[in-house]
């Protein structure tokens, strides 16, 4: 049976309907859509059709040049920008710690010049006590032995006046005995005995 095409007002205001009559020519049944008109196409992502691939590729090599544009104009210097900043940071603090590391150790070895000086100075004055002691010890032996020296030969001068004196007593003892002896070996002595008789 032979359809008659209808107003376009008896579509019951679906569009798309009205679209697909005015493109084919011929009435689309109310509720239909373009899609059920032309399902015998075939469907799928559009992205492994292979008429969409020239746009494909230009976008790509387009987005491709964009990110190289961005990561070495952009992303990348500032990554070596950090880096570089990071190591020169980690140099200057090794050297820093190296310089600070020289400095200690040649305070330590200034320091241990000190102590090495300073025991050495303790050392001589020490030794300087030393000799100014065994000094003055030796000064004041030598005054003692010349005191006593003194008195010993004081003692030995009297000792000699009191035996020259005792020996001068002793003379005049001897001499008052032989006289004594004399006188009573000579007359005197029988005198004296016969006037006791």
């Amino acid at each position: 049976m032979a359809t008659t095409p209808t107003p376009s007002g008896d579509h019951d205001g679906n569009p798309v309907a009205e679209a697909a009559e005015a493109v084919h020519g011929h009435e689309v049944p109310a509720g239909t859509s373009e899609v059920a008109h032309h399902g015998g196409e075939g469907g799928g992502l559009p992205q492994f059709r292979v008429e969409y691939w020239g746009g494909q590729i230009i976008w790509l090599l387009i987005l491709f040049a964009i990110l190289y544009f961005l990561l070495a104009r952009v992303f990348i210097p500032r990554l070596r920008k950090v880096v570089d900043t990071r190591a020169e940071t980690i140099a200057g603090a090794l050297d820093e710690a190296r310089r600070t590391q020289g400095e200690a150790d040649a305070q330590a070895q200034a320091l241990q010049r000190e102590i090495e000086t300073g025991r050495a100075e303790a050392r001589r004055l020490a030794a300087d006590a030393q000799g100014k002691a065994q000094a003055d010890l030796n000064a004041r032996l030598a005054a003692e032995d010349q005191r006593l020296a003194g008195q010993v030969a004081e003692a030995e001068t009297r000792i000699r006046g009191m035996r020259d004196q005792a020996m001068t007593n002793v003379q005049s003892i001897a001499a008052d005995i032989s006289q004594a002896i004399v006188q009573k070996l000579t007359g005197g002595a029988g005198r004296a005995s016969g006037g006791v008789a």
